[in-house]
C-alpha cells in the first residue's frame, strides 16, 4: 500500500490536533503516504499539504457562520473539485461535520471512500443528519463509547476508536513537576482559565470568567491564576479584556501548554468544548460556562433542538454534573464563583470528581490513534 494518497480536512485546533495523530500512526504502518486537504499546523509538520488555511473554517455558531458562509461554501466547492479531478484513495473528514459531510457526499459519489472521524453530534441535536451519514460515510470512528452503539442503531457504520487524548494524558498527572516546568510555586493553589480557542468565544467569555477569578482571587490567599492562549492573536485579544474589566488582577498569560497548565491547576474555569474533557483527563474539578450569539441561543431553545441534559462532555461522559454549568445568562461571575470556591475547598467533592474522572479515562484508552489507522487502512484494503 505504499503511495498511498489520503486526503484530510479538519477545521480547529483540537482536530488538527488528532488528524496529527492519525497521520503519524498511518505513517509508522505503511511507507510514502501523501497527505493533502485542509489542515493546521500540527498536521502540516506531519506531511500535510494544506491547500487552504485551517482558519477559514475555524468558525462556529448559526449566526456567526452567515458573514463566513459564501467562502465556506466557495472552498468546500473548489476542494470537491480538486479531489474529483485527482481523486485520493482515501477522504477523512475530522470533525467538523457541517462542513465534511457536505464534501463527504461528494466524494462518495465520485466513489472514494469517505471516513468520519470524530461522530457528529447527531445523538445530541439535528438527528436528522442520520440519513445525511448514511448517504455520505462509509465508516465513522467513534471516539465515545455511547456513540457507536447510537449509530449502529441508526444503520450508521461505526467503529469506536477511543480518545486519542486519553492515550496522550498520562492516568496520574504530577501538578509539581508541571509547576516546576511552568515557573510557578508549588504550594499556592492555582486556577486555570481557558475561556476557548475562537475569537467570538473571547469576546464573550473574557468578562464572566476573568471577573470570577477577580472575585475568588478576593477569597482565597495567594491564589495563582494562569491562562493558556491558543495562539498570539487570542492572547493579545484577552490580555486587552483583562486590562479593561480587571486590570488589578495578576493573570498570568502562557502561550499554548494548555496541557502542562491543567496538569498545574487546582481548578478549572473552561469553556465548553474539547477542553472540558482535556481537563477530565487530567483529573481537575472544573466549572464549564459558555454563550453563544444571542440569536443562535434563541433559535436553539426555541426548536428544542438539544436533546442532552448537559453541555460539557465531561459532565455527558459522567452522566452527572460534576462540573457545574452556566450557560448563557446564567454565565455570570456572580453564579460561577461560589461553584469555583466550593471546587477549590471542598476536599470530599474533590475526590468524588477525580475518582470518577480516573474510571472514565481508563475506559476511553483504546490507543486510538493505532487502532483507527489500522480501520482505515483495512477499509481501502477491503
Amino acid at each position: 500500500m505504499s503511495g498511498l494518497r489520503i486526503a484530510l480536512v479538519v477545521a480547529e485546533p483540537s482536530g488538527d490536533h488528532l488528524g496529527a495523530a492519525l497521520m503519524q500512526a498511518i505513517n509508522a504502518r505503511i511507507p510514502h503516504v501523501s497527505y493533502s486537504g485542509i489542515g493546521g499546523p500540527e498536521m502540516i509538520a506531519a506531511g500535510m499539504q494544506s491547500l487552504y488555511p485551517m482558519e477559514k473554517l475555524t468558525v462556529m455558531g448559526l449566526i456567526e457562520v452567515l458573514p463566513h458562509l459564501p467562502e465556506l461554501l466557495l472552498i468546500r466547492r473548489q476542494l470537491a473539485q480538486h479531489f474529483i479531478d485527482n481523486p485520493p484513495d482515501l477522504f477523512i473528514g475530522v470533525d467538523a461535520p457541517d462542513f465534511n459531510l457536505g464534501l463527504a457526499k461528494k466524494m462518495k459519489a465520485a466513489g472514494i471512500p469517505t471516513v468520519q472521524y470524530v461522530a457528529p453530534t447527531v445523538w445530541a441535536w439535528k438527528q436528522g443528519r442520520v440519513k445525511i451519514l448514511r448517504e455520505a460515510l462509509d465508516l465513522v470512528l467513534s471516539i465515545f463509547p455511547f456513540e457507536q452503539e447510537f449509530l449502529l442503531d441508526h444503520q450508521v457504520p461505526s467503529i469506536y476508536v477511543g480518545h486519542p487524548l486519553a492515550d496522550q494524558v498520562p492516568l496520574n498527572p504530577d501538578p509539581a513537576s508541571a509547576r516546576a516546568v511552568l515557573g510557578l510555586p508549588l504550594d499556592a493553589p492555582l486556577l486555570a482559565l481557558l475561556p476557548g480557542s475562537r475569537v467570538g468565544e473571547i469576546k464573550r467569555l473574557s468578562k464572566p470568567f476573568l471577573e470570577a477569578a477577580a472575585s475568588l482571587a478576593q477569597q482565597i490567599p495567594h491564589l495563582k491564576i494562569v491562562a493558556p492562549m491558543v495562539n498570539g492573536h487570542i492572547h493579545e485579544l484577552f490580555e486587552q479584556q483583562r486590562q479593561e474589566l480587571v486590570p488589578a488582577l495578576d493573570c498570568i498569560l502562557i502561550d499554548k501548554q494548555a496541557d502542562l497548565v491543567l496538569e498545574a491547576a487546582d481548578a478549572v474555569l473552561t469553556a465548553s468544548g474539547t477542553a472540558t474533557l482535556q481537563t477530565l483527563l487530567y483529573k481537575k474539578p472544573m466549572v464549564v460556562g459558555y454563550r453563544v450569539n444571542a440569536i443562535t441561543y434563541r433559535l436553539l431553545t426555541l426548536f428544542r433542538r438539544i436533546k442532552v441534559d448537559y453541555i460539557a462532555m465531561a459532565n455527558l461522559l459522567a452522566g452527572e454534573a460534576l462540573a457545574p454549568e452556566f450557560i448563557q445568562h446564567q454565565c455570570t461571575a456572580e453564579k460561577i464563583t461560589p461553584a469555583l470556591l466550593r471546587l477549590m475547598t471542598d476536599q470530599q467533592q474533590i475526590d468524588k470528581i477525580k475518582s470518577r474522572y480516573m474510571q472514565i479515562h481508563r475506559k476511553l484508552q483504546q490507543n486510538a490513534a493505532q487502532k483507527a489507522a489500522d480501520t482505515v487502512l483495512n477499509l481501502i484494503q477491503a
